[in-house]
């Protein structure tokens, strides 16, 4: 962990999560891991960036309930991204998108971060609002969010697979507690590439599949990239 760890978390105002998710297993697409209990199991662990300029504002091209944070320093990177989620089609515009308000409430909150260094990532997701005491399934996926659940691609994958692989891809999965709210982690000892990974998708159930319950846009970038 970078010395600088302890400055970049107090700059992001503490945000970093850590319970992870109910392991699932599917054959339709790859899993991620955590190094916290309940989830997939520890593969690496990584550190923040040591702190470095920050930017915030709203993102997504003029989604008024957005707001992004970033830091860079030294070839390492923090990202925030979070969001409200509305249907497809909203007055309001938004980059959360729920395609089904029984399991993603609109209104309900999402927050992801990611923290990169030259040893790998380490992406956390929040969320508030959602069903009480319910598994759901979410990962990291290849496109933008889009009015058609499929516009965000297949799983984002470290490298092309045609078969499942719980290294190779990010799972979020997790379990919401009596509030509606749920935390996971994923860390893997490789980065993102340019441009590759743009979303998350939530699932209706765990594992690699499932129907897709909703989604965010999300910034992810590889190390180095503030």
């Amino acid at each position: 962990m970078l010395a600088g760890a302890a400055a970049l978390l107090t700059l992001a105002c503490g945000v970093g999560v850590a319970q992870g998710a109910d392991a699932g297993t599917d054959t339709g697409a790859g899993g991620g891991v955590s190094d916290t209990p309940g989830g997939h199991g520890a593969h690496s662990a990584h550190g923040a960036p040591a702190a470095g300029p920050a930017t915030q504002g709203p993102g997504g091209g003029g989604d008024p309930s957005r707001a992004d944070d970033a830091a860079a320093a030294g070839g390492s990177s923090w990202m925030r991204a979070a969001g409200v989620f509305s249907p497809p089609g909203s007055f309001v515009r938004s980059d959360a998108l729920t395609y089904d308000t029984r399991l993603v409430p609109a209104g309900a909150r999402i927050e992801i971060t990611q923290f990169t260094d030259p040893s790998g990532t380490r992406v956390g997701a929040r969320l508030r609002g959602l069903v009480p005491g319910r598994a759901y399934g979410m990962h990291v996926h290849t496109s933008p969010c889009g009015a058609d659940p499929a516009a965000a691609g297949p799983h984002y994958q470290h490298r092309p697979a045609a078969t499942a692989d719980p290294v190779n891809e990010v799972w979020l999965d997790f379990r919401t507690d009596e509030d509606g709210d749920g935390r996971a982690e994923a860390v893997h000892d490789w980065g993102f590439r340019e441009d590759g990974a743009r979303s998350v998708i939530i699932h209706d159930r765990q594992g690699g599949a499932g129907e897709r319950a909703a989604c965010f846009t999300v910034p992810f970038g590889p190390p180095g990239r503030g």
